[in-house]
Protein backbone atom coordinates (compact mmCIF):
# COMPACT_ATOMS: atom_id res chain seq x y z
CA UNK A 1 0.00 0.00 0.00
CA UNK A 2 1.24 3.45 -0.95
CA UNK A 3 2.66 5.39 2.37
CA UNK A 4 0.83 8.59 3.65
CA UNK A 5 3.83 10.49 2.74
CA UNK A 6 4.16 9.93 -1.09
CA UNK A 7 1.21 11.65 -1.28
CA UNK A 8 2.11 14.66 0.22
CA UNK A 9 3.86 17.69 -1.03
CA UNK A 10 7.23 18.38 0.70
CA UNK A 11 7.96 22.05 1.75
CA UNK A 12 10.97 23.78 0.33
CA UNK A 13 14.00 23.20 2.26
CA UNK A 14 14.66 27.18 3.29
CA UNK A 15 11.28 26.60 5.77
CA UNK A 16 12.42 26.47 9.24
CA UNK A 17 12.35 22.85 9.57
CA UNK A 18 14.79 21.92 7.03
CA UNK A 19 17.40 20.56 9.22
CA UNK A 20 14.84 17.70 10.18
CA UNK A 21 15.27 16.53 6.47
CA UNK A 22 18.84 17.40 6.30
CA UNK A 23 20.30 14.96 8.68
CA UNK A 24 22.96 13.01 7.43
CA UNK A 25 22.20 9.47 6.31
CA UNK A 26 23.64 6.80 7.91
CA UNK A 27 26.30 5.93 5.64
CA UNK A 28 25.95 3.19 2.88
CA UNK A 29 29.28 2.08 2.05
CA UNK A 30 32.59 3.35 4.12
CA UNK A 31 35.60 4.63 1.45
CA UNK A 32 38.67 2.61 1.61
CA UNK A 33 40.36 6.07 2.75
CA UNK A 34 38.06 5.92 5.81
CA UNK A 35 38.38 2.59 7.11
CA UNK A 36 40.50 3.84 9.84
CA UNK A 37 38.55 6.18 10.70
CA UNK A 38 35.25 3.78 11.27
CA UNK A 39 37.20 1.22 12.91
CA UNK A 40 38.29 3.48 15.93
CA UNK A 41 35.15 4.84 15.72
CA UNK A 42 33.30 1.55 16.55
CA UNK A 43 36.26 0.66 18.63
CA UNK A 44 35.47 3.60 20.86
CA UNK A 45 31.41 2.88 21.02
CA UNK A 46 32.40 -0.25 22.41
CA UNK A 47 34.73 1.46 24.92
CA UNK A 48 31.53 3.64 26.11
CA UNK A 49 29.72 0.38 25.98
CA UNK A 50 32.11 -1.18 28.05
CA UNK A 51 32.05 1.86 30.90
CA UNK A 52 28.58 1.17 32.74
CA UNK A 53 29.24 -2.61 33.12
CA UNK A 54 31.83 -2.55 36.14
CA UNK A 55 30.29 -0.30 38.83
CA UNK A 56 29.96 2.27 36.36
CA UNK A 57 33.26 2.31 36.10
CA UNK A 58 33.82 3.84 40.02
CA UNK A 59 36.85 1.07 40.92
CA UNK A 60 40.38 0.99 40.29
CA UNK A 61 40.23 -1.85 37.89
CA UNK A 62 37.82 -0.08 35.50
CA UNK A 63 40.19 3.23 35.68
CA UNK A 64 43.08 1.38 34.79
CA UNK A 65 40.97 -0.04 31.53
CA UNK A 66 39.73 2.93 30.47
CA UNK A 67 42.84 5.19 31.23
CA UNK A 68 44.30 2.35 28.12
CA UNK A 69 41.40 2.07 26.52
CA UNK A 70 40.30 6.31 25.72
CA UNK A 71 44.04 7.44 25.47
CA UNK A 72 45.19 4.61 23.48
CA UNK A 73 42.22 5.14 20.88
CA UNK A 74 43.11 8.73 20.83
CA UNK A 75 46.94 8.01 20.25
CA UNK A 76 46.22 5.30 17.47
CA UNK A 77 44.03 8.22 16.12
CA UNK A 78 47.08 10.52 16.15
CA UNK A 79 49.45 7.86 14.38
CA UNK A 80 47.17 7.16 11.54
CA UNK A 81 46.95 11.21 11.31
CA UNK A 82 51.02 10.94 10.90
CA UNK A 83 51.16 7.59 8.92
CA UNK A 84 48.35 8.80 6.37
CA UNK A 85 49.67 12.60 6.03
CA UNK A 86 46.26 14.56 6.73
CA UNK A 87 45.14 16.75 8.83
CA UNK A 88 42.74 16.67 11.77
CA UNK A 89 39.00 17.19 10.67
CA UNK A 90 39.03 20.18 13.60
CA UNK A 91 41.95 22.22 14.39
CA UNK A 92 43.05 23.09 18.17
CA UNK A 93 42.71 26.51 16.93
CA UNK A 94 38.78 26.13 16.89
CA UNK A 95 38.71 25.99 20.14
CA UNK A 96 42.14 27.62 21.48
CA UNK A 97 40.88 29.07 24.78
CA UNK A 98 39.21 25.89 26.20
CA UNK A 99 42.34 24.14 25.06
CA UNK A 100 44.67 26.71 26.73
CA UNK A 101 43.01 26.48 29.72
CA UNK A 102 43.24 22.74 29.56
CA UNK A 103 46.63 22.92 29.41
CA UNK A 104 46.92 25.13 32.65
CA UNK A 105 45.10 22.81 34.16
CA UNK A 106 47.10 19.76 33.85
CA UNK A 107 50.11 21.57 34.41
CA UNK A 108 49.05 23.04 37.67
CA UNK A 109 47.73 19.70 39.15
CA UNK A 110 51.08 18.67 37.81
CA UNK A 111 52.60 21.36 39.95
CA UNK A 112 50.55 20.28 42.43
CA UNK A 113 52.15 16.47 42.80
CA UNK A 114 55.69 17.99 42.50
CA UNK A 115 57.87 18.16 45.30
CA UNK A 116 59.24 21.47 44.00
CA UNK A 117 57.17 23.93 45.43
CA UNK A 118 57.84 26.88 47.35
CA UNK A 119 57.77 26.34 51.41
CA UNK A 120 54.45 28.95 51.67
CA UNK A 121 52.75 27.27 49.43
CA UNK A 122 53.15 22.86 50.92
CA UNK A 123 50.40 22.04 52.58
CA UNK A 124 51.95 21.80 56.70
CA UNK A 125 50.77 17.94 57.22
CA UNK A 126 53.95 17.58 55.44
CA UNK A 127 55.78 18.85 58.04
CA UNK A 128 53.45 17.28 60.67
CA UNK A 129 53.96 13.91 59.13
CA UNK A 130 57.88 14.73 59.26
CA UNK A 131 57.76 15.19 63.02
CA UNK A 132 55.22 12.53 64.23
CA UNK A 133 58.02 10.24 61.96
CA UNK A 134 61.22 11.96 63.24
CA UNK A 135 62.44 11.77 59.59
CA UNK A 136 62.09 14.11 56.53
CA UNK A 137 59.92 14.24 54.08
CA UNK A 138 59.61 15.74 51.00
CA UNK A 139 55.85 18.22 51.13
CA UNK A 140 53.35 19.37 48.11
CA UNK A 141 50.47 21.06 47.64
CA UNK A 142 48.04 17.83 47.34
CA UNK A 143 47.85 16.58 50.56
CA UNK A 144 47.62 13.08 48.91
CA UNK A 145 50.08 12.86 45.96
CA UNK A 146 48.63 9.27 44.70
CA UNK A 147 45.16 10.49 44.70
CA UNK A 148 45.77 13.52 42.92
CA UNK A 149 47.52 11.52 40.62
CA UNK A 150 44.45 9.49 39.93
CA UNK A 151 42.32 12.43 39.53
CA UNK A 152 44.47 13.57 36.92
CA UNK A 153 44.57 10.29 35.20
CA UNK A 154 40.52 10.21 34.91
CA UNK A 155 40.98 13.82 33.41
CA UNK A 156 43.50 11.99 30.90
CA UNK A 157 40.75 9.62 30.17
CA UNK A 158 37.98 11.82 29.72
CA UNK A 159 39.94 14.62 27.77
CA UNK A 160 40.60 11.57 25.58
CA UNK A 161 37.25 10.39 24.97
CA UNK A 162 36.08 14.18 23.99
CA UNK A 163 39.04 14.56 21.39
CA UNK A 164 38.22 11.33 19.61
CA UNK A 165 34.48 12.30 19.39
CA UNK A 166 35.10 16.04 18.35
CA UNK A 167 37.15 14.51 15.29
CA UNK A 168 35.40 11.71 14.34
CA UNK A 169 32.20 13.44 14.81
CA UNK A 170 32.98 16.39 12.22
CA UNK A 171 31.59 13.26 9.79
CA UNK A 172 27.80 13.72 10.53
CA UNK A 173 27.04 10.49 9.83
CA UNK A 174 29.13 9.67 12.67
CA UNK A 175 28.60 12.18 14.72
CA UNK A 176 24.45 10.93 14.35
CA UNK A 177 25.94 7.08 14.95
CA UNK A 178 27.33 7.98 18.14
CA UNK A 179 24.30 9.30 19.36
CA UNK A 180 22.21 6.91 18.83
CA UNK A 181 24.64 4.54 20.09
CA UNK A 182 24.23 6.06 23.24
CA UNK A 183 20.63 5.83 22.89
CA UNK A 184 20.76 1.81 22.55
CA UNK A 185 23.47 1.60 25.25
CA UNK A 186 21.42 3.06 27.78
CA UNK A 187 18.06 1.15 26.71
CA UNK A 188 20.01 -1.90 27.56
CA UNK A 189 21.58 -0.84 30.55
CA UNK A 190 17.87 0.32 31.81
CA UNK A 191 16.28 -2.92 30.12
CA UNK A 192 18.92 -4.73 32.78
CA UNK A 193 17.88 -2.57 35.90
CA UNK A 194 14.36 -3.00 35.62
CA UNK A 195 14.51 -6.59 35.14
CA UNK A 196 16.75 -6.84 38.19
CA UNK A 197 14.29 -4.74 40.05
CA UNK A 198 11.26 -6.49 38.97
CA UNK A 199 13.18 -10.04 39.91
CA UNK A 200 14.49 -8.81 42.99
CA UNK A 201 17.60 -9.43 42.33
CA UNK A 202 19.60 -8.37 45.36
CA UNK A 203 22.67 -7.80 43.75
CA UNK A 204 24.57 -7.66 40.34
CA UNK A 205 26.55 -10.47 40.06
CA UNK A 206 30.21 -9.26 40.02
CA UNK A 207 29.30 -6.67 42.53
CA UNK A 208 29.67 -7.20 46.69
CA UNK A 209 26.96 -4.68 47.33
CA UNK A 210 23.36 -4.86 47.00
CA UNK A 211 22.15 -2.92 43.84
CA UNK A 212 18.26 -2.92 44.96
CA UNK A 213 16.89 -2.01 48.38
CA UNK A 214 13.71 -0.91 46.72
CA UNK A 215 15.49 0.87 44.18
CA UNK A 216 17.02 0.46 40.85
CA UNK A 217 20.78 1.40 39.92
CA UNK A 218 21.24 -1.26 37.10
CA UNK A 219 25.15 -1.92 37.29
CA UNK A 220 25.69 1.70 38.82
CA UNK A 221 27.32 1.80 42.36
CA UNK A 222 24.29 3.57 43.26
CA UNK A 223 20.73 5.17 41.60
CA UNK A 224 21.85 8.32 41.70
CA UNK A 225 25.02 8.06 39.27
CA UNK A 226 22.85 5.30 37.19
CA UNK A 227 19.76 8.39 37.09
CA UNK A 228 22.05 10.94 35.32
CA UNK A 229 23.17 7.87 32.64
CA UNK A 230 20.00 6.86 31.98
CA UNK A 231 19.01 10.69 31.82
CA UNK A 232 21.40 11.15 29.59
CA UNK A 233 20.48 7.96 27.20
CA UNK A 234 16.62 9.76 27.88
CA UNK A 235 17.93 12.95 26.32
CA UNK A 236 19.65 11.26 23.43
CA UNK A 237 16.72 9.47 22.22
CA UNK A 238 14.39 11.90 22.79
CA UNK A 239 16.39 14.00 19.89
CA UNK A 240 16.04 11.21 18.28
CA UNK A 241 12.58 10.85 18.52
CA UNK A 242 12.04 14.59 17.36
CA UNK A 243 13.82 14.65 14.40
CA UNK A 244 11.85 11.67 13.41
CA UNK A 245 8.65 13.23 13.31
CA UNK A 246 9.95 16.80 12.13
CA UNK A 247 10.87 14.79 9.26
CA UNK A 248 8.06 11.94 8.96
CA UNK A 249 5.30 15.20 10.04
CA UNK A 250 5.92 18.84 10.58
CA UNK A 251 8.13 18.99 7.35
CA UNK A 252 4.83 17.90 5.32
CA UNK A 253 2.36 19.98 3.49
CA UNK A 254 -0.99 19.36 3.42
CA UNK A 255 -4.36 19.36 5.86
CA UNK A 256 -4.17 18.71 9.19
CA UNK A 257 -5.95 15.35 8.84
CA UNK A 258 -3.31 14.30 6.59
CA UNK A 259 -0.61 15.56 9.17
CA UNK A 260 -2.28 13.33 11.66
CA UNK A 261 -2.95 10.17 9.98
CA UNK A 262 1.12 10.84 9.20
CA UNK A 263 2.01 10.96 12.60
CA UNK A 264 -0.29 7.63 13.89
CA UNK A 265 1.44 5.57 10.48
CA UNK A 266 4.79 7.33 11.46
CA UNK A 267 4.44 6.10 15.36
CA UNK A 268 3.20 2.60 14.04
CA UNK A 269 6.08 2.08 12.17
CA UNK A 270 9.52 3.42 12.70
CA UNK A 271 8.75 5.78 15.26
CA UNK A 272 7.43 2.35 17.55
CA UNK A 273 11.02 0.95 18.08
CA UNK A 274 12.21 4.92 19.33
CA UNK A 275 8.96 5.71 21.44
CA UNK A 276 9.71 2.10 23.06
CA UNK A 277 13.14 2.53 23.83
CA UNK A 278 12.65 6.07 25.17
CA UNK A 279 9.54 4.39 27.85
CA UNK A 280 12.15 1.62 29.19
CA UNK A 281 14.49 4.44 29.91
CA UNK A 282 12.05 6.27 31.62
CA UNK A 283 11.06 3.88 33.62
CA UNK A 284 14.15 3.07 34.75
CA UNK A 285 15.04 6.41 35.39
CA UNK A 286 11.77 6.78 37.70
CA UNK A 287 12.38 3.59 39.32
CA UNK A 288 15.90 5.36 40.71
CA UNK A 289 13.83 7.29 42.81
CA UNK A 290 16.47 9.56 42.40
CA UNK A 291 15.45 13.60 42.96
CA UNK A 292 17.93 15.41 41.60
CA UNK A 293 18.58 12.68 39.07
CA UNK A 294 15.05 13.35 37.88
CA UNK A 295 14.88 16.93 38.33
CA UNK A 296 18.21 17.57 36.22
CA UNK A 297 16.93 15.40 33.54
CA UNK A 298 13.38 17.37 33.29
CA UNK A 299 15.94 20.27 32.71
CA UNK A 300 18.03 18.46 30.21
CA UNK A 301 14.63 17.66 28.56
CA UNK A 302 13.51 21.16 29.15
CA UNK A 303 16.36 22.70 27.05
CA UNK A 304 16.70 20.20 24.48
CA UNK A 305 12.94 21.28 24.06
CA UNK A 306 13.43 24.67 23.94
CA UNK A 307 16.57 24.62 21.45
CA UNK A 308 14.26 22.77 18.99
CA UNK A 309 11.60 24.60 18.87
CA UNK A 310 12.95 27.85 19.33
CA UNK A 311 12.70 28.89 15.71
CA UNK A 312 9.29 30.65 14.88
CA UNK A 313 7.31 28.40 12.47
CA UNK A 314 4.33 28.82 10.87
CA UNK A 315 2.77 25.37 11.65
CA UNK A 316 3.24 26.20 15.65
CA UNK A 317 0.12 23.21 15.91
CA UNK A 318 2.95 20.27 15.47
CA UNK A 319 5.49 21.08 18.10
CA UNK A 320 2.82 21.74 20.01
CA UNK A 321 1.17 18.11 19.31
CA UNK A 322 4.50 16.62 19.77
CA UNK A 323 4.83 17.98 23.33
CA UNK A 324 1.90 17.24 24.10
CA UNK A 325 2.54 13.83 23.24
CA UNK A 326 4.96 13.37 25.05
CA UNK A 327 3.93 15.12 28.34
CA UNK A 328 1.03 12.35 28.06
CA UNK A 329 3.90 9.84 28.10
CA UNK A 330 5.96 10.86 30.58
CA UNK A 331 2.77 11.30 33.26
CA UNK A 332 1.87 7.64 32.19
CA UNK A 333 4.75 6.11 33.44
CA UNK A 334 5.28 8.62 36.23
CA UNK A 335 1.83 7.56 37.40
CA UNK A 336 2.35 3.43 36.75
CA UNK A 337 6.80 3.76 38.05
CA UNK A 338 6.77 6.86 40.31
CA UNK A 339 6.35 5.20 43.42
CA UNK A 340 10.01 4.78 44.19
CA UNK A 341 10.24 8.99 43.32
CA UNK A 342 7.73 9.41 45.47
CA UNK A 343 8.31 7.80 48.41
CA UNK A 344 11.65 8.85 48.43
CA UNK A 345 10.64 12.40 48.38
CA UNK A 346 8.54 11.48 51.19
CA UNK A 347 10.47 9.98 53.69
CA UNK A 348 13.50 12.60 53.08
CA UNK A 349 11.91 15.73 51.32
CA UNK A 350 13.24 17.65 48.91
CA UNK A 351 16.18 18.78 50.80
CA UNK A 352 19.06 17.15 52.77
CA UNK A 353 20.53 19.37 55.73
CA UNK A 354 23.34 16.70 56.02
CA UNK A 355 24.28 17.67 52.80
CA UNK A 356 24.24 21.33 53.39
CA UNK A 357 25.99 21.13 56.75
CA UNK A 358 28.86 19.53 54.08
CA UNK A 359 28.75 22.29 51.52
CA UNK A 360 29.19 24.60 54.35
CA UNK A 361 32.28 22.55 55.87
CA UNK A 362 34.03 22.19 52.25
CA UNK A 363 33.13 25.82 51.56
CA UNK A 364 35.44 26.97 55.07
CA UNK A 365 38.30 24.92 53.60
CA UNK A 366 38.03 25.84 50.20
CA UNK A 367 38.51 29.95 52.02
CA UNK A 368 41.84 28.21 53.68
CA UNK A 369 43.49 27.92 50.62
CA UNK A 370 41.49 29.80 48.45
CA UNK A 371 44.78 29.76 45.52
CA UNK A 372 46.47 26.60 45.93
CA UNK A 373 44.03 24.37 46.83
CA UNK A 374 44.58 21.17 48.64
CA UNK A 375 45.59 19.05 45.68
CA UNK A 376 43.03 17.74 42.96
CA UNK A 377 40.73 14.86 44.10
CA UNK A 378 41.87 14.81 47.48
CA UNK A 379 38.85 15.32 49.54
CA UNK A 380 38.11 12.12 51.06
CA UNK A 381 41.42 13.30 52.81
CA UNK A 382 40.45 17.03 53.34
CA UNK A 383 36.90 16.83 54.70
CA UNK A 384 38.16 15.01 57.99
CA UNK A 385 40.63 17.99 58.58
CA UNK A 386 37.55 20.02 58.89
CA UNK A 387 34.85 17.93 59.76
CA UNK A 388 32.88 18.98 62.86
CA UNK A 389 29.49 18.34 64.90
CA UNK A 390 26.90 19.64 62.40
CA UNK A 391 27.14 16.60 60.77
CA UNK A 392 26.87 12.99 62.57
CA UNK A 393 30.12 11.76 63.60
CA UNK A 394 28.88 8.14 62.36
CA UNK A 395 29.68 7.03 58.20
CA UNK A 396 32.67 9.00 55.90
CA UNK A 397 31.83 11.47 53.29
CA UNK A 398 34.19 10.46 50.62
CA UNK A 399 32.32 13.11 48.16
CA UNK A 400 31.14 16.23 48.80
CA UNK A 401 27.80 15.74 46.41
CA UNK A 402 29.15 19.13 44.85
CA UNK A 403 31.13 18.64 42.09
CA UNK A 404 32.10 22.16 41.87
CA UNK A 405 32.78 22.67 45.48
CA UNK A 406 35.45 19.87 44.92
CA UNK A 407 37.15 21.31 42.35
CA UNK A 408 37.43 24.36 43.38
CA UNK A 409 38.68 22.86 47.03
CA UNK A 410 41.24 21.02 45.20
CA UNK A 411 42.50 23.11 42.22
CA UNK A 412 42.18 26.30 43.96
CA UNK A 413 39.99 29.32 42.64
CA UNK A 414 41.64 30.07 40.24
CA UNK A 415 42.51 26.88 38.36
CA UNK A 416 39.03 26.04 39.91
CA UNK A 417 37.37 28.40 38.04
CA UNK A 418 39.35 27.49 34.40
CA UNK A 419 38.21 24.01 35.02
CA UNK A 420 34.88 24.89 35.06
CA UNK A 421 35.33 27.64 32.05
CA UNK A 422 36.55 24.71 29.65
CA UNK A 423 33.25 23.36 30.23
CA UNK A 424 31.23 26.30 29.95
CA UNK A 425 33.01 27.51 26.52
CA UNK A 426 32.57 24.34 24.90
CA UNK A 427 28.40 24.25 25.66
CA UNK A 428 28.23 27.37 24.56
CA UNK A 429 29.50 26.37 21.22
CA UNK A 430 26.72 23.55 20.78
CA UNK A 431 23.88 26.16 22.23
CA UNK A 432 25.10 28.45 19.61
CA UNK A 433 25.18 25.60 16.96
CA UNK A 434 21.76 24.15 18.45
CA UNK A 435 20.09 27.73 18.02
CA UNK A 436 21.77 28.83 14.46
CA UNK A 437 22.34 25.75 12.71
CA UNK A 438 19.98 24.54 9.44
CA UNK A 439 21.46 21.45 8.84
CA UNK A 440 23.02 18.26 10.91
CA UNK A 441 21.41 20.22 14.54
CA UNK A 442 20.30 17.04 16.16
CA UNK A 443 23.58 16.23 17.49
CA UNK A 444 24.19 20.03 19.39
CA UNK A 445 21.12 20.42 20.70
CA UNK A 446 21.38 16.61 22.54
CA UNK A 447 24.82 18.25 23.80
CA UNK A 448 23.53 21.13 24.98
CA UNK A 449 20.61 18.80 26.87
CA UNK A 450 22.80 16.92 27.96
CA UNK A 451 25.11 19.25 29.39
CA UNK A 452 22.82 21.19 31.33
CA UNK A 453 21.39 17.57 33.13
CA UNK A 454 24.97 16.82 33.92
CA UNK A 455 25.74 20.69 34.83
CA UNK A 456 22.09 20.84 37.31
CA UNK A 457 22.83 17.07 38.55
CA UNK A 458 26.41 18.15 39.88
CA UNK A 459 25.25 20.73 42.17
CA UNK A 460 23.49 17.83 44.33
CA UNK A 461 25.43 14.65 43.55
CA UNK A 462 28.82 12.97 42.45
CA UNK A 463 27.68 11.40 39.08
CA UNK A 464 30.07 13.22 36.88
CA UNK A 465 32.85 11.74 39.10
CA UNK A 466 32.00 7.94 38.09
CA UNK A 467 33.54 7.39 34.55
CA UNK A 468 30.74 5.74 32.98
CA UNK A 469 28.43 9.32 33.26
CA UNK A 470 31.65 11.55 32.38
CA UNK A 471 33.35 9.63 29.21
CA UNK A 472 29.48 10.05 27.73
CA UNK A 473 29.03 13.11 28.37
CA UNK A 474 32.58 14.20 27.26
CA UNK A 475 32.12 11.90 24.10
CA UNK A 476 28.41 13.81 23.98
CA UNK A 477 30.07 17.04 24.39
CA UNK A 478 33.11 16.47 21.58
CA UNK A 479 30.05 15.36 18.99
CA UNK A 480 28.12 18.36 19.89
CA UNK A 481 31.30 20.64 19.47
CA UNK A 482 32.05 19.21 16.27
CA UNK A 483 28.71 19.92 14.82
CA UNK A 484 28.06 23.30 16.02
CA UNK A 485 29.45 24.92 12.97
CA UNK A 486 28.33 24.36 9.75
CA UNK A 487 30.41 21.41 7.65
CA UNK A 488 31.15 23.96 4.84
CA UNK A 489 33.73 25.80 7.00
CA UNK A 490 37.12 24.69 6.53
CA UNK A 491 38.07 23.60 10.21
CA UNK A 492 41.74 21.74 9.65
CA UNK A 493 44.89 21.94 10.45
CA UNK A 494 45.41 23.42 6.92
Amino acid sequence: MTSLASRADRLPASQADADARSEAPLPQAVPRQETIEWTIFWAFIAALAWTPFWYGSNDLVAWGANAVLFPGLAAGYEISILLRGVSHPIAVRNFAVAAALFAAVVLWVLFQIATLAPSALVHPIWAMAADALARPIEGSISVNRDLTTLALMRLITAASAFWIAVQLCRNPARANLLIMSIAVIGCLYAAYGIGAFVLKVGHVPWMEIPSTNGFTSSTFINRNSFATYAGIGLIAICGLILRFYRREVTAVSGPPALRVALFIEATGERGAALLGGAFVILVALLLTGSRGGIVATGLGLFVLGVVTFSRSEKRAAEPVAIVIFGTVLVAAALFAFGDALVDNIAKRGLNDTSRMAVYLITLRSILDAPLQGFGYGTFVDVFPIYRDRSISVAGTWEQAHNTYLEVFQGLGLVFGSFFVAIVVLLVLRCLKGALTRQENVTVPRVAAGVAFLVGAQALVDFSLQIQAVTLTFTAVLGAGTAQSQSSRLALKDW
